[in-house]
């Protein structure tokens, strides 16, 4: 059973991760399905699409859109599944729907995508917690670095072109390579910046 164009994945674990264990206690986290935050965007691929061929193979770990897994009301109220659900516990996603595929332990990105990870915001005097518009190169690609963008670097990029991921319990920005428009290199002496919602997601 394969479909033409489209994976058929499963989610690793629930659709929602909206729980959290603390001392055998159970803590909801969240209770509305409208919020992204809490939708489970792992899968496990089942099987892959029959009509190109592809570098993400079957037993393949990867991130996907929230929007896969995700549950809605209706106008009547009623709680349905995405456009995604297929059968069972299964669900279509399409290529442009896969930001990483696990390769061994490590994230590979896909489709020219990198992740950003922003930075603590050092200034006392300002609410934003995070700099705006700089962070460290967490998942790179061959595009970045054939300019000489590596990860581990400190680069900027352009406003409205990140999506923000949780990617192992830690905050990501999801953008295009050509989203990156500085490189300041290496500065490993930068505090990364993580919100609290991410880290216990």
């Amino acid at each position: 059973m394969q479909s033409l164009y489209d994976f058929i994945v499963e989610p690793v674990g629930n659709t929602y991760e909206n729980e959290i264990d603390i001392e055998n206690v159970k803590i909801i986290l969240n209770t509305k399905i409208e919020s992204f935050k809490f939708v489970n965007n792992v899968a496990k691929v089942i099987e892959t699409p029959l009509a190109f061929k592809t570098e993400i193979k079957k037993g393949d770990i990867i991130l996907i859109h929230h929007n896969v897994f995700r549950t809605f009301y209706d106008i009547k109220g009623v709680k349905k599944k995405s456009r995604s659900f297929f059968k069972d516990n299964k669900y279509f996603c399409s290529l442009d729907q896969v930001y990483l595929y696990k390769k061994n332990t490590k994230w590979m990105s896909i489709n020219d995508r990198c992740f950003i990870k922003p930075l603590k915001n050092e200034s006392k005097f300002k609410v934003e917690k995070e700099q705006s518009l700089i962070g460290i190169l967490k998942i790179g690609n061959s595009s970045l670095e054939a300019l000489g963008i590596h990860e581990g670097d400190t680069v900027g990029y352009t406003p409205y072109g990140e999506y923000d991921f949780v990617v192992d319990k830690k905050r990501l920005y999801c953008m295009k390579s050509n989203d990156i428009v500085i490189k300041y290199g290496y500065k490993g002496n930068k505090e990364e910046y993580n919100p609290s919602w991410a880290s216990s997601s």
